[in-house]
């Protein structure tokens, strides 16, 4: 048992925990723990610019890498700056550890405006969460971060949240290292199985629904078996792209429309094979169909279709599972592969001119980007387009914010996603509102050689905001910006600045950019953007009303 302090305590356990790469800001209280760092050679310290910077890039670090994100802040204001990164990591239920501070423990609660205190701090990160535990001595450190580690990777993968105050970092006492806990794979009984396998195998019109669980489970590599075996074609969520290749023959794309193919095959379905999704309201199977719901978290199976056979498991073995049951039953089908063809031609002819601007720059943005680099992509114009049309051919190569929306998320999210993956080309699609909530994070990639490529797509406003309300309010109010020369803005940090001359030469920029294995920063003019037909289905508090919404 050796004598160490509290900041050693926490810096072992990481180690233990296969930690590599913690991301965070070395505040007063945290002191302890920063100095333990300081002396660990084998997790590398990554100090961003803003709190909000360390959960992003956390989260980005996860999804590509399927390992856990760490990030180091300091309490009060530290937690309430990172909280929008760990609402993104819980929408998209990526596994994120915060270590935060507290103020000293004698007068936690106290209420006697102590540095950074607020009262009730556990209370304000609640419902971002899966699990959250205070310890206040060095002894109980380990166990308890230990099982947070645990509590993030079983089940179903979500956020965690582990506080200690700053005298426990440096105090010294005899602690016993805690060892990693197994994480079990949990598997459907077996009669469950064999009753979802027989209902497959009896199904006319079958379709797999997959989403971000397949590849939280890892199990990419058994969707596509699977689907192979039982002759399904799938449809994946925007989380779930790149589950399947979208160049398979049984892959009908991403994130379902209000209309459209893929649409009617859904809604035409008999039985919906849903692997790792809510099946949220937006994707809900037709009313007559059965859903087989395969997912880590028991409360959401069933919650949306009442007629659910469900198969509470981890994604990959239960996949396993299912595909010896039917092959055991000898089940045959005919290949869909023909009508999944005519499914994606119908598809790519349903655009029309309201969405050529996003087509044309998607298209040119595929071009340029290879198959197998990662993509993050903004919450904007072409972010929303991409959730359905970007071609994703890689597992874990496509990221977005989920039903978070947040704003400002993507390009600390893909400085994350870059560091989980400095092998492979990293792209970020923002538009210039989004970029400047972190551009100061260009500092960041500059300090620490993360040379992630970002493609600003520039209107000089919340253009998607000005659009709608000049459509539906008659008249923009207050969405234009001051922006900076995005070009000097980036050399001024050090990095790689380039314009281009029309949007459509964004292509000729980012595989320059790619080349140049340094940050850029791709500034592309572009002019508003109309509202495609797939938007065409909008909320009712989104244009004005004559009386109350029902």
């Amino acid at each position: 048992m050796p004598r160490i302090s509290g900041g050693q305590a926490v810096v072992q356990t990481l180690v233990r925990e296969g930690v590599e790469v913690v991301f965070g800001l070395p505040g007063v209280q945290m002191y302890g723990i920063v100095a333990a760092l300081r002396d660990e050679p084998s997790i590398k310290f990554l100090v961003t610019r803003h709190e909000q910077a360390t959960t992003f890039m956390a989260d980005g670090y996860a999804r590509a890498s399927g390992k856990p994100g760490v990030a180091l802040v300091v309490p009060g204001p530290g937690i309430y700056n990172a909280a929008s990164g760990m609402a993104t990591a819980f929408s998209r239920s990526s596994p994120v550890c915060m270590i935060a501070g507290q103020i000293p423990r004698a007068i936690i609660g106290k209420n006697t405006g102590g540095l950074h205190e607020i009262n009730d701090q556990m209370d304000a990160i609640k419902p971002v969460v899966k699990w959250q535990k205070r310890v206040l001595h060095p002894g109980e450190i380990s166990a308890a971060l230990s099982e947070a580690f645990h509590q993030m990777k079983s089940g179903r993968p979500r956020p965690v949240e582990f506080e200690l105050p700053p005298e426990a970092m440096v105090e010294v006492d005899d602690i016993d290292l805690a060892e990693p806990k197994p994480v079990q794979r949990v598997l459907p009984p077996a009669a469950r199985i064999e009753e979802a396998a027989k209902a497959i195998a009896a199904s006319k019109n079958p379709v797999i629904y997959a989403g971000g669980g397949v590849a939280r489970a890892d199990a990419e590599a058994e969707l596509v078996v699977f689907a192979e075996q039982a002759n399904i074609p799938v449809i994946t969520s925007a989380s779930g792209k790149g589950t399947i290749p979208d160049s398979h023959p049984l892959a009908l794309g991403a994130s379902l429309g209000p209309t459209g193919a893929v649409r009617e095959i859904m809604q035409r379905a008999d039985v919906v094979i849903a692997v790792g999704s809510r099946l949220s309201l937006r994707n809900p199977a037709g009313g007559e169909a059965r859903v087989v719901h395969i997912d880590a978290d028991p409360l959401v199976i069933g919650q949306i279709h009442k007629n659910t056979l469900g198969l509470n498991g981890d994604a990959k073995v239960t996949l396993q599972a299912l595909s010896g049951a039917l092959k055991r039953l000898n089940s045959h089908r005919e290949s869909p592969a023909e009508m999944v063809k005519a499914a994606r031609r119908r598809t790519e002819e349903s655009t029309d001119e309201r969405t050529e601007p996003q087509d044309s720059l998607l298209r040119a943005l595929r071009q340029a980007i290879p198959r197998e680099a990662v993509t993050i992509w903004g919450m904007t114009q072409l972010g929303y387009y991409a959730r359905p049309f970007w071609p994703a051919y890689f597992p874990k190569t496509y990221i977005d914010s989920g039903y978070s929306g947040n704003l400002g998320y993507s390009f600390p999210t893909a400085l994350g996603a870059k560091v989980a993956r400095p092998d492979v080309p990293v792209v970020c699609v923002a538009g210039d509102g989004g970029f400047m909530y972190n551009s100061q994070e260009l500092s960041t990639a500059v300090k620490y050689g993360i040379n992630l490529v970002t493609v600003v797509f520039n209107d000089g406003r919340f253009g998607n905001v000005a659009r709608d309300m000049d459509e539906d309010f008659g008249g923009d109010y207050e969405t234009r910006f001051v922006n900076p020369d995005f070009v000097k803005l980036a050399e001024a940090y050090g990095a790689v600045g380039l314009r281009t001359d029309k949007p459509l030469d964004v292509a000729d920029r980012v595989e320059e950019a790619i080349r140049m294995n340094r940050p850029v920063l791709i500034d592309v003019p572009v002019e508003r953007m109309p509202r495609p037909n797939l938007m065409s289905a909008r909320a009712p508090w989104t244009k004005p009303q004559t009386g109350l919404i029902q």
